[in-house]
């Protein structure tokens, strides 16, 4: 998980171009379906946005966490939509 994490994040931060995010999503969905919990991918993501914090520059340090914000955001999205899902059958 943590490498597929890390690749696609990766491959998000220098363009932020929407395949990316999508397939963010899609990682999202992967991990929900093989049941990693939600804490899990706030772990995996907490590893790689430190790790790619690591080389950059202080000055490119607010950009490299609005990314990983807004990918992040897009990984749990499929946890959001189960928890609505769930929510609306009560």
């Amino acid at each position: 998980m943590v490498q597929d994490y890390r690749i696609a994040f990766l491959r998000y931060l220098p363009r932020r171009e929407e395949a990316a995010l999508t397939a963010a999503y899609a990682l999202g969905r992967e991990a929900l379906g093989s049941g990693v919990s939600l804490l899990d991918l706030v772990y995996v993501h907490h590893q790689v946005l430190a790790e790619s914090l690591e080389p950059a520059r202080p000055g490119e340090y607010s950009n490299v966490v609005s990314a990983g914000g807004t990918f992040f955001a897009e990984v749990v999205a499929a946890y959001e939509m189960a928890q609505r899902a769930l929510l609306d059958r009560k």
